[in-house]
């Protein structure tokens, strides 16, 4: 919901209205982290089918091991690339909002962590930013 003192999401925070640069909306925030956590579980489904290779089928599911990919995409994509894979899919990156520079390891590391507690993903903004966004000064934007 946009306030009557701003006319589009974002406007407050410099971005443009809409294309490149623009928040993103949250259907592509969903879908991109729904294909991270696929892909998580995707692969420590893998690395437990090998590691417990022989072993009833409920010590071979993923479990908590799939949040170890899912934070090293989140970590390394914000610091290499400002994006998971995910995002990468549906066209969208996370930037800092107060500079012009890469997101860098301790912010990366907390928006992780936040995203982790869901909670601050629920709670949002009047631009649609999360409390893990507003916390860590980032916002996602279309690419």
């Amino acid at each position: 919901m946009v306030t009557t003192s701003q006319r589009y999401r974002g406007e407050r925070l410099g971005l443009p209205e809409s294309g490149r640069g623009s928040l993103a909306p949250m259907g592509k925030r969903v879908w991109a982290l729904l294909i991270d956590m696929v892909i998580s579980m995707l692969i420590a489904g893998l690395f437990t089918q090998v590691i417990n290779h022989g072993k009833d089928a409920a010590s071979r599911l993923p479990g908590l091991w799939s949040l170890l990919p899912l934070a090293l995409d989140y970590i390394l994509g914000m610091l290499f690339l400002g994006r998971t894979l995910g995002m990468n899919l549906v066209g969208i990156r996370i930037i800092r909002i107060s500079r012009d520079e890469a997101v860098g390891p301790y912010r990366a590391f907390e928006r992780t962590l936040l995203l982790f507690l869901l909670v601050p993903a629920l709670v949002y903004d009047q631009d649609g930013r999360g409390l893990h966004d507003r916390l860590t000064d980032t916002a996602v934007v279309l690419d």
